[in-house]
């Protein structure tokens, strides 16, 4: 018995999120859906850390942190869920939305199942996002980062620190001390 190549169907971001998945959680990758495993403890408190230390700095700012469950739309079929997403200017208007395409600054803790996809093809749907200045890959493992900021309308230097790091965010006025992103307690 021949099998037939499986060709999932393409879905458009307006289908994908109105969508019930139920406990599923999944990113549409330019019309796939593609499920997502969950992360380890270490992940969810880096996770944490970064969302709770970045809501207190732009406390005021009209900046806000996000956590994974805020879509960010990449594209016009694809809806990523990054780990923290920092997004300004919204509104009570905006209470219903289930997504935004402008961030100002997105953060990706990565994962030995994630990194791959977070490290290449996420990476070049963000660069593509005229509003984000910053980017920044946060290796639970080693306890580095990697920083990528927009230097000009097409530019971004990307530097990958070994050594511990305040991640500087310019447009947020504020910094992101390394000890806050890895703290245990």
């Amino acid at each position: 018995m021949a099998t037939q190549p499986y060709d999932p169907p393409f879905v458009t971001a307006e289908q994908f999120l109105a969508m019930d998945l139920g406990d599923h959680k999944a990113e549409l990758d330019n019309g796939v859906i593609r499920l997502m495993a969950g992360g380890t403890v270490r992940h969810a408190e880096v996770q944490m850390n970064i969302a709770a230390s970045l809501r207190d700095k732009l406390r005021g700012s009209g900046c806000r942190p996000y956590g994974s469950d805020m879509a960010t739309r990449t594209g016009p079929a694809t809806i990523r869920y990054p780990d923290v997403t920092v997004f300004c200017g919204r509104t009570a208007d905006d209470a219903e939305r289930k997504f935004f395409d402008d961030p100002v600054a997105i953060f990706e803790v990565l994962s030995a199942g994630t990194a791959r996809t977070d490290l290449r093809v996420k990476l070049e749907e963000y660069r593509a996002l005229a509003t984000l200045d910053t980017i920044v890959f946060v290796d639970v493992v080693t306890e580095r980062v990697r920083v990528i900021q927009r230097t000009g309308p097409h530019g971004f230097s990307d530097v990958s620190h070994t050594q511990a790091y305040d991640i500087p965010l310019p447009k947020l006025g504020a910094e992101l001390p390394h000890d806050e992103i890895f703290a245990r307690d």
